[in-house]
């Protein structure tokens, strides 16, 4: 397999895998069921969160994609938005905090999996570094406060049906 193709399965194919790993991680794990819903839900919201908050910028962060920028970068990829902040490293990163924050072993794949993604984004000529910086910071952010806030109502989730 080509180097290129590696890059486009990362950057574009390789995030479905890693959103089913989370799926598959939230609800196997060995505790009651509500419990392995909660932590879905937990997920679920931080990577949400830290997605919508990547729009929201974007309506007053005007930053060209690289291959737009620059006319002699040829994309692997199709991507149309702004690329600051990046979404696909904002949304992994926030899932990779939520596994790391239950188990921090598990946890640092999930962070090495959204690394990865997160380079070859930039390999695949749709983003820049800082972008995935600002994404990857915004993830942790997103997904720390969401973890907070499911801890501090945790007993009044549990109560509901």
């Amino acid at each position: 397999m080509s180097f290129d193709l590696w890059i486009v399965f990362l950057a574009k194919y390789f995030p479905y895998v890693v959103a089913g790993l989370f799926v598959i991680f939230a609800l196997t794990r060995s505790q009651a069921r509500k419990a392995q819903i909660l932590l879905f839900c937990e997920g679920a919201a931080a990577a949400l969160l830290s997605r919508g908050v990547v729009e929201a910028l974007r309506l007053f962060i005007h930053r060209p994609r690289p291959f737009v920028a620059d006319p002699s970068i040829v994309p692997l990829i199709s991507e149309t938005s702004f690329s600051f902040p990046s979404g696909h490293a904002a949304f992994f990163f926030a899932l990779a905090t939520t596994v790391y924050l239950r188990d921090k072993r598990l946890g640092v794949w999930f962070f090495l999996a959204a690394l990865l993604i997160g380079i070859a984004r930039v390999l695949a000529g749709v983003h820049y570094v800082t972008d995935i910086l600002g994404g990857a910071a915004l993830g942790v952010v997103a997904a720390y406060g969401t973890h907070l806030f499911f801890a501090r109502y945790q007993d009044s989730i549990k109560t509901l049906p």
